[in-house]
């Protein structure tokens, strides 16, 4: 990035700043604060942290006058936020957080990324929500202002929760670690859950089998380390019985099956694949760090130029943020694209080609946070 392109990006963070309000998060006084600031050139962020705040009022003061690129406070609760040291802070707990980001799930079109980022995220709530009661009243979703959403819970009764209890948590969100023979033993369960998921993605898998042509199935099969054709031969023929005894006759003992047993542990294969989709995509090591920095809401990411916005759970399907969370205008920004791009914004779609052109200036601030572009 230049220092023409940083100084218009700085310029437009400094107007949103002065007049934006400013949300404080909850137990201001005990978070700690990090900012990374424009730097032109600069080959890496470096980020100024071990900062706290009194009040809103000083945290407002602060970032008006710092306007920093990108803005964070701890989901942790300090003694000491500003301590200069993790050690010396005297940590109280930490929310419970979730990380959504498309950039982790799938590529495509940034549009599109966001569409199915938001499938995950209600993959999501819906486990919290069903499947471990939580209370939605402790839940706030947040719009990153890049690529995707975070889910803070805010319920006392995870305080407290250590990293291994948080991993257990996210394991069972990312269908990490999952039995076959546990999924497959016993009556399932009337309500909703891993054991339901797995029945239902390994009948839909063993069924597929059975739909494709026999010598597109054997060539599926055999493709697989350890399954020989004699093998997948017996495997497809016994198929249909397999989807009955699942059904109907649940038992540990299907996952002995020495075929099907190759199948569900493939980490990479079809089965694997089915069986993810019915899993929430969600970033490990975010919510197993208790002392992690999130961004902070009503702040601008300075990857994107767009707001990290908070959002009702129930916003969540009609939330556009290629509308909702962007807060710059339409007045004529002119800017050198480094390639040919298709950018929707705005509830318009923008046919760019590389090189010297003209842009409404939401869509300026974008591609030059993006690193897609500089100002001309």
């Amino acid at each position: 990035m230049n220092p023409a392109t940083t100084e218009f990006l700085r310029q437009r963070f400094t107007e949103y700043y002065r007049k934006a309000v400013l949300v404080a998060p909850s137990s201001l006084e005990q978070r700690e604060w990090g900012f990374v600031l424009f730097n032109p050139g600069a080959a890496d962020m470096r980020m100024r942290r071990h900062i706290g705040f009194s009040g809103r009022d000083e945290m407002t003061g602060y970032i008006q006058n710092l306007i920093p690129q990108h803005t964070y406070y701890s989901t942790a609760y300090y003694e000491k936020p500003d301590a200069g040291t993790m050690a010396d802070k005297g940590w109280c707990g930490a929310d419970l957080i979730f990380d959504l980001d498309a950039d982790h799930i799938v590529r495509g079109p940034y549009d599109q990324m966001l569409a199915r980022v938001k499938e995950e995220t209600q993959k999501l709530l819906d486990m919290l929500l069903i499947e471990f009661g939580m209370d939605k009243k402790k839940i706030e979703l947040v719009f990153s202002g890049g690529r995707g959403y975070h889910v803070h819970v805010k319920d006392l009764a995870f305080r407290s929760w250590g990293s291994q209890e948080r991993r257990e948590l996210i394991d069972y969100i990312c269908g990490i670690g999952i039995d076959p023979a546990a999924m497959l033993a016993g009556k399932a369960p009337s309500t909703p859950g891993w054991q339901n998921r797995y029945r239902e993605t390994l009948t839909e898998y063993l069924r597929w089998l059975l739909a494709i042509p026999p010598e597109d199935a054997m060539a599926h099969l055999t493709a697989i380390d350890g399954i020989g054709k004699d093998s997948a031969t017996t495997f497809l023929k016994n198929c249909g019985e397999l989807i009955t005894m699942i059904e109907t006759r649940p038992s540990s003992m299907i996952a002995k099956n020495r075929v099907l047993g190759i199948i569900v542990s493939q980490q990479d294969g079809e089965f694997k694949k089915r069986l993810l989709t019915r899993a929430a995509l969600a970033d490990e090591p975010v919510t197993t760090d208790t002392k992690r920095l999130i961004r902070m809401p009503t702040s601008l990411h300075g990857g994107s130029g767009m707001r990290v916005q908070s959002l009702e759970l129930r916003d969540l399907e009609k939330f556009d943020p290629l509308v909702d969370a962007v807060v710059f205008g339409t007045r004529d920004v002119k800017v050198n694209l480094n390639f040919n791009l298709k950018m929707p914004m705005l509830g318009s779609t923008y046919e760019l080609q590389k090189g010297i052109t003209t842009v409404p200036e939401a869509v300026a601030v974008f591609l030059c946070a993006r690193g897609a572009a500089e100002i001309a």
